[in-house]
């Protein structure tokens, strides 16, 4: 995982909307907390935006973190 469990989905939509058209945000937490499992989603509306987030994102430090950004499989 490398999101901080202090990171939502507001945060993480803020962060990724400076570098394209997000059109849906999505973090993972545990069916029973509801803790973050400490990754989520970021769906673009195009992939020319994901490329560009892709890039600008990496490593990027959120919520006192360093994030790992990679496309998922879509479907």
């Amino acid at each position: 995982p490398s999101l901080s469990h202090d990171t939502n989905e507001v945060a993480l939509k803020d962060a990724f909307s400076q570098h394209g058209d997000v059109i849906q945000v999505k973090v993972i937490c545990h069916p029973v907390t509801g803790q973050s499992k400490g990754y989520g989603f970021v769906k673009f509306s195009s992939e020319k935006d994901a490329a560009a987030a892709l890039e600008k994102m990496s490593d990027e430090v959120l919520d006192g973190k360093n994030i790992r950004v990679h496309f998922a499989n879509s479907g």
